[in-house]
Parts: C-alpha cells; structure tokens; sequence
C-alpha cells in the first residue's frame, strides 16, 4: 500500500470547514496550496475587500467556489457576481479576472491537459 500524500498542507482523515483554513489579512491575498501538480492546482484563497487578481489566462479549466464573502469574476468581457456557496468555470486559454466585492475566501481548482 502506497501511504503518499497528494494532498498537503491539511490533515488527513479529518472533517475540516475549508473556510476555516486560510484568514483573511488586510489589504491582502492569502493563499494555501493543497495540490500543485502540472495537471493540477488546488488553492484556497482568501482576498480582502477591494482586492484584485488581475486580467490573465490559463491553459486549464479554472472553478472557483466561493466559501464566503461576493466576488466579482469577469470571464471575456463578461462580470459575474459569485457569492458563498456558488461556483463558477473560468475555461481554458480566456482572459479572466476576480475582484473581492467584499471580503471573500475561494477554493480554486485548476485543472490542465497533460
């Protein structure tokens, strides 16, 4: 049996409130890496108020769920309003952008051709 870890940075076989794992900081971006791997990303994110990740695009398929909080994400020329509990796909190889309407925490999930 393999006992690798692919998940880092949390324990294992136990409940945990994704939330809960990354605090928001003033006039901050603070991340937490669970997976990084060339076909996939895992992160959770949590972005004060007013902050902004800016215009850029990936060569995967991005989700975002939002755990709490409201997050403009603009996909193309196109703004979304996302706020806790909802997802959104940011596809492959568009311009895509995330703004915090008020504070907010995400979990995002990229996942890229191998």
């Amino acid at each position: 049996m393999n006992n690798e870890m692919y998940l880092k940075n949390i324990p294992h076989a136990t409940v945990l409130a994704l939330d809960r794992l990354v605090g928001y900081e003033p006039g901050k971006i603070v991340s937490l890496t669970l997976v990084q791997r060339k076909e996939l990303g895992i992160t959770l994110f949590a972005i004060d108020k007013g902050e902004k990740i800016g215009g850029h695009a990936a060569n995967g398929d991005a989700m975002v769920t939002v755990l709490d909080g409201t997050a403009e994400i603009t996909i193309g020329e196109t703004p979304y309003t996302v706020s806790a509990g909802e997802s959104i796909v940011m596809p492959a190889n568009i311009r895509h952008a995330l703004s915090a309407v008020e504070a907010f925490k995400m979990l995002l999930v990229v996942v890229k051709p191998v």
